[in-house]
């Protein structure tokens, strides 16, 4: 298994769309930066066939420091959760690598 990263995307849409590098990265970022903003705002994001964005509230809780066994009060907080959509749930299902299953 690989990483891919944002600059990999950008490189391997401009030889896709022969568009500009520099206007695929900016495109991108722009996609980015728009769904960061939604979710900063409570609102959910649903991308037909690849998946849902929305933010939830974690409960405030006790936890204990794994190291001093002390107990440590953890406040409540939004987290972004992401639950993917069908057609990538197949797509990634039919082209898993056997290797990689637990």
């Amino acid at each position: 298994m690989q990483t891919t990263t944002k600059r990999d995307l950008c490189e391997k849409i401009v030889r896709k769309t022969n568009n500009s590098q520099l206007l695929v990265k900016e495109t991108i970022q722009m996609f980015l930066d728009r769904i960061v903003q939604e979710l900063s705002q409570g609102n959910r994001i649903e991308l037909r066939d690849f998946g849902v964005f929305e933010v939830k509230q974690r409960a405030a809780r006790k936890a204990r420091n794994p190291r001093t066994g002390e107990e440590a009060y953890v406040p409540a907080k939004n987290v972004v959760v992401f639950k993917v959509g069908k057609l990538m749930k197949e797509k990634v299902n039919n082209n898993s690598n056997p290797a990689v299953s637990p």
